[in-house]
């Protein structure tokens, strides 16, 4: 099993899963709660095309290495996929996490220097997060980490640069309301904007709240 991400050196999401299941047990047979926070740069894809991939990478190492530095152990890192970083912490309410990834949030928000190939490129940059917690939000780690990363996209369309907390939502399927062209359509400025059609569809949809609701 792959034990580690090539390119920022945090555990792989296989073995990142696997840690969280057991302290997952641990703590539910405790009564313990267990937070997990899946952090993503804002606006990555817009990174990538204007500067190149090469600095796309070194920002990502960059936030990782960020991430290590602010959440010592028991917390746990890893390499999410794409963009975002994963961290878990044993034994820790949703209130004291969400602090820290808020922390992190306004910390991060800035002006960074990246060096690629011995060049310095300098980035503004903000990060978004979600964030959900053992047991209130589900049973098992697959849960947590899918409500935390739906928490993740409501934090990005609503704005990014900010933390929200996983809640329930009812979802319903796009190909009940859309047209074959106008998903195919979405589909082609998601892959150009480097984001998820999901994403894409929050923000419309918080727009249309907003200008009707203002």
């Amino acid at each position: 099993m792959k034990t580690a991400d090539a390119l920022t050196g945090l555990p792989a999401r296989t073995a990142f899963e696997s840690a969280l299941e057991g302290v997952v047990t641990r703590c539910g047979q405790a009564g313990l709660p267990v937070s997990a926070g899946v952090v993503d740069i804002d606006l990555f894809g817009r990174v990538n095309r204007d500067y190149g991939h090469a600095t796309g990478d070194g920002l990502l190492k960059f936030l990782s290495e960020r991430m290590l530095a602010a959440f010592a152990e028991p917390a746990v890192c890893c390499r999410f996929g794409g963009d975002a970083v994963a961290v878990f912490w044993p034994e820790l309410e949703k209130e004291q996490a969400f602090l820290r990834l808020e922390e992190f949030r306004a910390g991060f928000h800035g002006s960074h220097v990246v060096t690629v190939d011995a060049k310095a490129v300098e980035l503004q940059v903000s990060v978004s997060a979600g964030l959900a917690s053992f047991p209130e939000d589900g049973a098992k780690p697959a849960d947590i980490l899918a409500k935390a990363a739906e928490a993740l996209y409501r934090a990005k369309a609503t704005g990014r640069n900010k933390v929200c907390l996983a809640r329930e939502e009812k979802m319903v399927t796009k190909t009940s309301h859309y047209g074959q062209s106008q998903l195919m359509g979405l589909r082609r400025l998601a892959q150009r904007e480097g984001i998820s059609d999901a994403e894409l569809l929050r923000e419309a949809l918080n727009d249309l709240l907003r200008k009707y609701n203002a």
